[in-house]
């Protein structure tokens, strides 16, 4: 029998890290069987550590986190890496050279379901980290799909409800309500669909509430490691 390859999920914020890896656990079944995943092993820096980088803008200490983490699931037998958090993949390129596995990319994984459902024109959500950089933006347009962002004001407010909200585990109406305008927004200015591009967007915003098709970016990452452990 072929050998179902072990997950090594390198995280950060909580609440991305556990819907990963919750989907990974529960939709493993569908194609293991019952109660049936992977093997999963996760490690985790202090998210503290994390924002204290991205707060300066040190990169490199990002990935220096990135890859003690990597490391430490390396040494658990994993066979490959995923991170479930769009923000810290500014960092990517600093750690895959150096990585001691070999690693999904979300927003790859993101870019290449936009294509596959031959969107056009998507608007990305996210931090303004994210958004401002070139994790998406390059990988959206490698694959012939435009994008766009939501103005400053707006990612200033999203950027606030990721990290005063979303990764403390605090869930408001009123949050969510604001996500939905931008959408709508992102909608009115031609977009086909959106990028939940913050790995704790999907705990407010679902296919079934949003206004636009949604590109879930942690549940697609958790479908792709899924596939690739067990093919």
């Amino acid at each position: 029998m072929k050998k179902v390859k072990h997950i090594g999920i390198v995280g950060c914020s909580a609440e991305g890290a556990a819907l990963c890896y919750r989907t990974i656990c529960v939709q493993g079944a569908d194609l293991k069987g019952e109660y049936s995943h992977p093997e999963v092993t996760m490690n985790t820096h202090s998210f503290g550590e994390y924002v204290k980088h991205i707060r300066a803008g040190n990169w490199y200490g990002v990935a220096g986190l990135m890859l003690s983490s990597a490391e430490k699931v390396a040494k658990a037998r994993a066979d490959f890496l995923i991170c479930p958090d769009n923000t810290i993949h500014y960092a990517f390129d600093l750690v895959a050279e150096k990585s001691p596995l070999p690693w999904l990319h979300i927003a790859e994984i993101v870019a290449a379901e936009a294509k596959r459902r031959n969107f056009k024109y998507v608007g990305v959500l996210g931090t303004q980290y994210l958004i401002e950089g070139p994790v998406y933006s390059a990988k959206l347009s490698a694959v012939g799909i435009k994008h766009l962002i939501p103005e400053a004001d707006e990612r200033k407010r999203i950027n606030h409800i990721i990290f005063d909200e979303l990764v403390n585990s605090h869930f408001t109406d009123k949050s969510h309500a604001y996500l939905v305008g931008g959408i709508s927004r992102l909608k009115g200015k031609g977009c086909d669909a959106v990028v939940l591009g913050c790995t704790e967007i999907p705990l407010l915003i679902t296919e079934e509430n949003s206004p636009l098709p949604t590109l879930d970016s942690t549940r697609l990452l958790a479908k792709a490691a899924l596939i690739k452990a067990t093919r």
